[in-house]
């Protein structure tokens, strides 16, 4: 059976943020999650479709090579029927522990906020690769507690009131009830002696210098996702990533589409009409170009493999040369005369286009 497209599937256009596709995704478990819809096949596939979706798209990384190749990408996914749910605590863990009693996060170990940094790189940078350090301000856990919130040399106790578990819960009619313990906050602990650097929260801020390798042929929009150098989790819990995303200055030169390069070259009338070998320059040193005579402005020569690298790693693009014929803005006495020879000389027979057209315009007046 064939995939729905992973946008469609949560209702949300190709261009949605990371915010509406998770709020989407919330929509989309309220309404088919299992525990709601008992004994219905139907729900629990949709579920499942929109979980697999969610795993997808609120990965960055997975996000682009869907976007790229769609479900065909190379390697796949990784889905197998199974969903690791533990990756969306941060989605379900809410909300499943609000309608269905409790089937989420335990003792408040919530895994660390992910972080963003918009990286502007040059040109040749994107061209060549590079590795650029960078500084990122961010929670880390406390060296003196290791993340714990207590003063070394004690522990954190249960709370007594949810017993560890950060919530409590209740029946209400139908339905039993989980909120959050208003004891513990939700953490399920109870820190009696607080750790004096980071006063019980078990983080501290600090700037971290992180060396980013940047990959020959990335482009502006791209992202380097950084596992771990996110933000601290709470109590223990997972780090965060870091998601660097790449701006590519442009070139006064060439001109980027993905790995292909667009160049502008000024030819003189007399190249133009005579021919002639000329120099092109590209990202790596110039190459020799032969220009035909005749040739007409606008014309695109394809220099093969003088493109950006890909970052596959299957080569590179090709460089687009179009040329354009420069007109003097000064002329000497001298020249002006042989231009007026010349024209004189030219009739119609050496400009087939001027001929056409005007043929064009006078067959338009006849009829």
């Amino acid at each position: 059976m064939e995939k729905r497209d992973y946008y469609e599937a949560l209702g949300v256009a190709r261009s949605a943020t990371p915010e509406e596709i998770k709020k989407a995704y919330r929509q989309c478990a309220l309404k088919y999650h299992p525990d709601r819809n008992p004994d219905n096949p139907e729900a629990e596939e949709k579920f499942k479709e929109c979980t697999e979706a969610y795993q997808v798209l609120s990965d960055p990384d997975k996000r682009a090579r869907y976007d790229r190749f769609g479900h065909q990408a190379p390697g796949g996914f990784g889905f197998d029927g199974n969903f690791d749910f533990t990756n969306l605590d941060d989605v379900l863990g809410d909300l499943l522990g609000g309608l269905f009693g409790g089937a989420g996060r335990r003792g408040g170990r919530r895994r660390g906020v992910d972080l963003r940094y918009d990286l502007r790189i040059s040109f040749m940078e994107a061209f060549s690769g590079a590795e650029k350090t960078i500084t990122v301000p961010r929670n880390a856990a406390c060296p003196t507690c290791k993340g714990s919130g207590a003063k070394p040399g004690t522990k954190p106790t249960p709370c007594p009131v949810c017993g560890g578990h950060g919530q409590v819960r209740f029946q209400q009619g139908f339905f039993s009830i989980a909120r959050t313990c208003h004891r513990c906050g939700g953490s399920g602990r109870i820190i009696a002696n607080p750790c004096e650097k980071c006063r019980g929260r078990g983080q501290v801020e600090e700037e971290r210098k992180i060396t980013v390798k940047v990959p020959a042929g990335i482009d502006t929009g791209q992202r380097l996702r950084l596992r771990g150098e996110g933000e601290a989790g709470e109590i223990g819990g997972p780090t965060g990533d870091l998601h660097v995303v790449v701006v590519v200055d442009d070139h006064p030169i060439f001109v980027r589409q993905g790995a292909e390069l667009l160049i502008d070259l000024p030819l003189s009338f007399p190249q133009a009409a005579l021919g002639d070998e000329v120099e092109v320059p590209t990202p790596d040193g110039s190459v020799k170009l032969k220009i035909p005579p005749g040739t007409q402005n606008d014309k695109v020569f394809r220099i093969r493999g003088r493109g950006m690298p890909t970052l596959e790693g299957h080569g590179r693009g090709d460089l687009h040369v179009r040329v354009f014929v420069e007109v003097p803005n000064h002329l000497s006495a001298e020249q002006e005369e042989l231009l007026k020879k010349f024209a004189a000389l030219s009739g119609d027979d050496i400009m087939p286009q001027s001929r056409s057209f005007w043929q064009k315009v006078r067959g338009l007046f006849e009829d």
